[in-house]
């Protein structure tokens, strides 16, 4: 008998002391502990609900994003995370990820979070520069986000640090030195992230003002190149996008289900997940409000708004968006919905002017393909 395939688990904590001006993901300020703790309930209530569509599984991740998840009760995160290896077979591996704000960098908060379970801290430093903390709104500075890495360093065996850069007026020099003051900070693995607009935020209500001009295409390529120069050579792959790892040992596992197709149960406000069923692929979203998520699970056992299977298209051009990102790409029959193969046209003319590797049983994506990845999924999509 095949044994079913691996399983990643997503717990979604949406409470933050400050939100942030270019975020756009489903947060809201912090607020008293007793609403705190019913979700902590409901979020353990949720999984098992959801381990009973799943049935067995090897669990191979848990992530603790939001939000702000290093603001929870180190109690709660460990219940949660009990109960997740209670539900599913932990890897002796078990990757326990924790997103966190330098700001709540405490030496006994992070050693509590470690004596939970969580062994890689991903931690959002965003920039080392005073001037670009207080334009991104960040409630820290740079020696904070110093004291909160070295911090990290001691209490978790693994460390991540998030950085945004495209910010308006970098010039390429300065983001090589701010990227090379990270990595002297000790971390495995760097997530940079190009300054994204999103619609609805306080940056895009500003962009829309002209308070802020986003730099312009040349610039943001640059910028780019710079960041891939600068990791490359500090030893550093970049197996996705914007995700670079000292090894493959130190790559998001947890990220790593999500670009290679796995299932991923979400658990929380607005959490969403993908799921297999009888061949199906099966969306899950959550109930974004956190009364309406708790209500949820108390009267279905899980905290769905949304349930739907994907047609096969669907699923396809899924796979082919998630495992573009990666280096490793996506093997031929897992888009064969999409009618795309070596001898497709569009395939081979994005091959040709270089922006896909020449493989026979996968498409992938060159270093010049990522950097215009949403184009060429759109042409591979049309084709």
């Amino acid at each position: 008998m095949t044994e079913p395939a691996p399983l990643a688990v997503y717990v979604h904590w949406p409470y933050c002391a400050k939100v942030c001006p270019y975020c756009d993901f489903n947060v809201l300020r912090d607020r008293g502990q007793a609403e705190q703790a019913a979700l902590a309930e409901a979020i353990v209530a949720d999984l098992a609900g959801q381990a009973a569509l799943t049935g067995p599984r090897r669990l191979i991740s848990v992530f603790f994003g939001g939000g702000t998840p290093s603001l929870m009760h180190p109690a709660w995160a460990a219940a949660i995370l009990d109960a997740a290896k209670r539900l599913w077979a932990p890897a002796e591996d078990l990757e326990v990820s924790m997103e966190a704000n330098p700001t709540d960098a405490e030496a006994e908060r992070f050693a509590a979070f470690a004596a939970a379970g969580v062994n890689r801290l991903s931690l959002g430093l965003q920039s080392l520069d005073d001037d670009a903390l207080r334009f991104l709104g960040r409630n820290h500075d740079a020696a904070e986000a110093r004291r909160a890495a070295a911090l990290a360093a001691r209490a978790f065996p693994r460390l991540s640090l998030d950085l945004i850069y495209a910010r308006p007026g970098q010039a390429a020099d300065a983001w090589a030195d701010e990227l090379r003051a990270a990595l002297d900070l000790g971390p495995e693995h760097v997530s940079p992230y190009q300054l994204t607009i999103e619609p609805g935020t306080a940056f895009d209500r500003a962009v829309g003002r002209g308070r802020i001009v986003p730099p312009g295409h040349d610039l943001a390529a640059s910028l780019y190149e710079t960041t891939q120069a600068v990791l490359e050579g500090a030893g550093f792959e970049a197996y996705e996008v914007s995700n670079h790892a000292r090894g493959p040992a130190a790559r998001s596992r947890h990220n790593l289900a999500y670009w290679t197709g796995l299932d991923y149960v979400g658990a929380g406000p607005g959490a969403h997940g993908r799921l297999t069923a009888e061949g199906d692929r099966l969306a899950t979203e959550a109930e974004r409000r956190v009364g309406d998520y708790i209500a949820k699970v108390r009267t279905t056992g899980v905290g769905f708004a949304e349930r739907e299977t994907l047609s096969p298209r669907e699923a396809a051009i899924e796979r082919l968006l998630m495992g573009l990102r990666i280096d490793a790409g996506v093997a031929w029959p897992e888009i064969a919905a999409l009618g795309l193969d070596a001898e497709t046209p569009a395939v081979r003319e994005l091959a040709g002017e270089g922006l896909l590797a020449p493989a026979s049983d996968r498409l992938a994506l060159t270093r010049r393909g990522r950097a215009v990845l949403d184009s060429v999924v759109r042409l591979l999509v049309e084709a």
